[in-house]
């Protein structure tokens, strides 16, 4: 059961265009873990790919979707509502638990600790 014959040639093209953006966007932010130089610069490059590819995407899908069922069909924000949420606490999250195993380990590698004012 393909669908895809029933979608307008304009319809077609926006979301092939869109999905081949989303996948581009995706690929770039990957090629940034084989890039860049340590965990600390690495881990922002998928995390904006993701977040834009997936908007990209979803926007894709509800375009399809929209023009075939003849309505706007918007569930697919959930997942970008999801995905932009989720990916900057992941990257976070990741982020402080890499610098305080460095912190601990005493790696040179690592940012400064900022101080309070108090502490100065």
């Amino acid at each position: 059961m393909i669908q895809a014959p029933d979608l307008p040639v304009w319809a077609a093209l926006l979301v092939g265009l869109l999905v081949l953006a989303g996948a581009a966007v995706t690929l770039v932010g990957s090629l940034g873990l084989l890039r860049l130089r340590n965990f600390y610069q690495r881990v922002h490059a998928p995390t904006l790919g993701t977040t834009l590819g997936t908007l990209l995407i979803a926007l894709s899908s509800i375009v399809c979707f929209s023009v075939l069922r003849s309505r706007p069909v918007v569930h697919e924000l959930l997942i970008v509502v999801f995905v932009t949420l989720t990916t900057p606490v992941t990257l976070m999250l990741l982020a402080r638990a890499a610098l305080y195993r460095d912190r601990i380990a005493g790696s040179t590698d690592v940012p400064a600790a900022e101080l309070e004012p108090t502490e100065r």
